[in-house]
């Protein structure tokens, strides 16, 4: 049975999947994958939001355990979390226990469900700000990748003013390739072309 490390030297990737077997299977399998379900949209808002100052690695490694503590990422039982569920989860071990970025993710809940009420989906809403289709890039190294877009800054200043926290530009891309509305795999990639044909399958 070929090791992790053999695998990942026999497949060229974006140089940031390193070795790690979280962060290659995140990488071959989800990252730059369109996401159109409102669920799995805000779960990828909730752990960007707890990945604010940190590795993603780490987020990773504690997926599980976030999806446990706010229960499997459902905004509506999320938003009804009260200060006795926040302190409880200051006490969770398995998750970042960042006071600010706790209360951030229900106080986002609410903002969530508010998106859906107002425009019948948070996908239809955060799908808007690209109409509807994945951006292509054609990176030719990580280098080339941007913190940020003219995009991600529209994206991000809407969200604040829907309420929103945690969601600077800078994190703001960094989701927008999380669940696919950019394709940033590098063009030496063999991702790249895989996940460009997926924006064409809705």
């Amino acid at each position: 049975m070929a090791t992790t490390r053999n695998v990942s030297a026999a497949k060229p990737r974006c140089a940031w999947a390193g070795a790690d077997p979280n962060y290659i299977a995140y990488h071959d399998t989800e990252w730059g994958v369109p996401v159109y379900d409102d669920r799995r949209l805000f779960e990828f808002l909730l752990l960007e939001g707890a990945q604010a100052g940190l590795s993603w690695i780490t987020i990773l490694r504690k997926r599980d355990a976030y999806r446990n503590a706010f229960a499997g990422f459902d905004p509506e039982k999320v938003a009804r979390f009260n200060a006795k569920k926040l302190e409880t989860l200051m006490q969770d071990a398995g998750i970042v226990r960042n006071r600010l970025k706790i209360a951030s993710a229900v106080k986002n809940a609410r903002a969530f469900l508010k998106v859906q009420e107002e425009l019948g989906s948070f996908s239809d809403y955060q799908w808007g700000f690209v109409d509807g289709k994945p951006l292509q890039n054609r990176r030719a190294s990580i280098k080339d990748i941007p913190a940020r877009t003219p995009v991600s800054d529209a994206f991000s200043k809407d969200l604040k003013r829907r309420g929103f926290n945690f969601v600077g530009s800078t994190i703001i891309y960094a989701h927008m390739q999380a669940v696919g509305m950019v394709n940033d795999h590098v063009d030496s990639c063999f991702r790249q072309i895989a996940v460009s044909k997926l924006a064409q399958k809705r």
